[in-house]
């Protein structure tokens, strides 16, 4: 695990995104060890014709919910995270802390006007299974990651900030980070180039927060995590392909459900879950480039981004942007990180 370890201070974590969005920073890595300092609107130059951006343009929900549990003896704070709702008003949840809820508790969220109540069904570990009365997303905020979110509350600003321009579907419960640098001024850029963009859609749970804690990879589950691979979308890259172009996989929520589509070494239209856990000797069939933030510690990103550079340059990398005050995380700089085509 020392493989996936650094120190980062405090300050080089970003709190808010760059102003526009596409002037973050963009540690751009070639194959051949070059490093290259730009930033994300000089994407059309560096790419080039023919090429193609695959975006996650899963939206978002509201899934953060602040309020107390009621139990005769008195109440107590509580906060959910919402992750899947397995049939109408029923969902399952992280609960923090979990300790405080137990089967049968009722809890309350506040509302404009009212309150959203849910009786717990079960609870296992950290996770809880609640039957709400009404909506619960009606009581919830953005879900800012745990590392911004113990330095600030959610407010206004990330309504927007958290969200890429492009999201459609909703589902998230964490936003596809590295889509967050686009804009649509940058979008008319790339078009103009003659560089290609398609959609998928993966649906990010909280498990892309949570740091490995075995000590051997191979013991580390994965959080399932719903997504879908249009045939249109497989069309299109196979185009692209066919032509000499490459794939740019726009963050690592991408880029593992084109290689969990690609299980079989041919990318075919896929609908579903994926627990696939990318990490070094991964042999990967579709991206030739990845355009991703900077991860945490030890984390299951980290070692994606391992597997796809290589675990020397993966250290290059990270070394080089910590020397340079890169910022690092969710509303952070980017990295390119071209593969080593053999």
């Amino acid at each position: 695990m020392s493989d996936y370890d650094f120190e980062l201070p405090d300050a080089r974590i970003a709190l808010r995104p760059a102003e526009p969005r596409d002037a973050a920073r963009l540690l751009t890595s070639y194959a051949d060890g070059r490093l290259e300092d730009r930033i994300v609107r000089d994407l059309p130059q560096i790419l080039a014709p023919g090429d193609r951006l695959v975006v996650n343009d899963s939206r978002v929900i509201p899934a953060r919910l602040v309020g107390e549990r009621l139990r005769p003896a008195g109440t107590a704070r509580v906060e959910l995270t919402l992750l899947v709702e397995d049939e109408p008003l029923r969902w399952t949840a992280f609960a923090k802390p979990a300790k405080r809820i137990g089967e049968g508790d009722t809890l309350r969220f506040p509302v404009p006007g009212g309150v959203v109540e849910g009786r717990v069904e079960a609870r296992t570990g950290p996770t809880v299974t609640v039957r709400f009365a009404a909506d619960p997303l009606a009581a919830g905020a953005m879900p800012l990651p745990p590392y911004i979110a113990a330095k600030r509350a959610p407010d206004a600003r990330d309504e927007s900030d958290y969200q890429t321009v492009y999201a459609d579907p909703p589902g998230s419960v964490a936003a596809p980070t590295a889509g967050l640098h686009f804009t649509d001024r940058l979008f008319s850029a790339l078009a103009e180039r003659g560089i290609g963009l398609s959609r998928v859609t993966l649906h990010v749970g909280a498990g892309t927060f949570l740091p490995v804690k075995t000590e051997h990879l191979n013991e580390h589950e994965m959080h399932a995590e719903w997504g879908t691979v249009s045939a249109a979308t497989v069309a299109e890259i196979a185009a692209t392909k066919a032509a000499g172009g490459r794939i740019v996989a726009v963050g690592t929520t991408s880029l593992r459900l084109l290689e969990s589509a690609a299980g079989e070494g041919v990318l075919a239209p896929f609908t579903g879950d994926t627990r696939l856990f990318i990490r070094p000797g991964f042999r990967f069939h579709v991206a030739d480039a990845l355009l991703t933030n900077f991860h945490l510690p030890r984390s299951t990103l980290l070692m994606l981004v391992a597997a796809f550079a290589g675990l020397a340059r993966m250290r290059a990398i990270y070394a080089h942007a910590l020397r340079h005050d890169y910022r690092f995380y969710s509303y952070g700089d980017a990295s390119l990180i071209f593969a080593d085509p053999r």
